[in-house]
């Protein structure tokens, strides 16, 4: 499968995606996950990409295509690939579409998981992350806890509320979201690739979207 998933901040994305991978090999790509791994291995890219975030900002989109192309082409892309979170502006997209033409390369689908401000704002704000860097294991106080004094269960590490999921931030996130990046949402309708998933449960949302790609 060769898909994108939407979503607002909290919709699942990650989640889902890595449960895509788990069907048919297809590997779940972000932009994070590309820099981090790029800048780690010292990569002429990485260090190009280091240079804007030890400055605070953000990496240009030309940096980004350059990426996502060696990422595109990557051996283990062959049986597929699920961008989660990516692109994420109009201009991206159309970038996007391009470097796919040029490598000959055809998205199936793009799902936009539909998720109630309540079901999202619920999600995060009860959302921990281990603070170790090299775990940065997920919980959720709710569904999935860390151990009883607040720790990590892989490595024992204090678990933390990130800044960015406190109430105030997640509705900064969202807004952002919605003048940014919903705009998508119309772009790939429009290209005829967009499939609508209302996405509560993560399994049912990838029994849906396996259903999508044989319709």
């Amino acid at each position: 499968m060769r898909i994108v998933l939407l979503g607002a901040p909290g919709a699942g994305k990650g989640t889902v995606a890595k449960l895509l991978t788990e069907h048919d090999g297809s590997v779940q790509i972000s932009t994070g996950d590309i820099l981090r791994a790029a800048v780690k291995d010292g990569t002429e890219l990485g260090v190009q990409a280091k240079e804007y975030m030890d400055r605070g900002d953000l990496v240009p989109d030309s940096l980004i295509m350059k990426m996502m192309e060696e990422r595109l082409q990557a051996d283990d892309c062959e049986r597929g690939f699920i961008l989660d979170g990516f692109p994420r502006t109009i201009p991206q997209a159309e970038e996007l579409k391009k470097l796919l033409e040029r490598l000959g390369i055809a998205l199936d689908v793009v799902v936009n998981l539909e998720v109630p401000k309540d079901v999202i704002l619920d999600r995060l704000t009860t959302r921990r992350t281990c603070s170790n860097p090299d775990c940065q294991a997920i919980y959720n106080i709710k569904s999935n806890p860390p151990t009883e004094d607040g720790r990590c269960k892989i490595c024992g590490s204090p678990v933390i509320q990130r800044d960015d999921e406190t109430e105030e931030a997640i509705m900064n996130r969202l807004e952002t979201y919605n003048e940014k990046t919903a705009p998508l949402i119309s772009y790939y309708e429009k290209e005829g690739l967009l499939k609508n998933i209302l996405s509560l449960k993560s399994q049912e949302t990838v029994e849906k979207i396996k259903a999508a790609l044989h319709t």
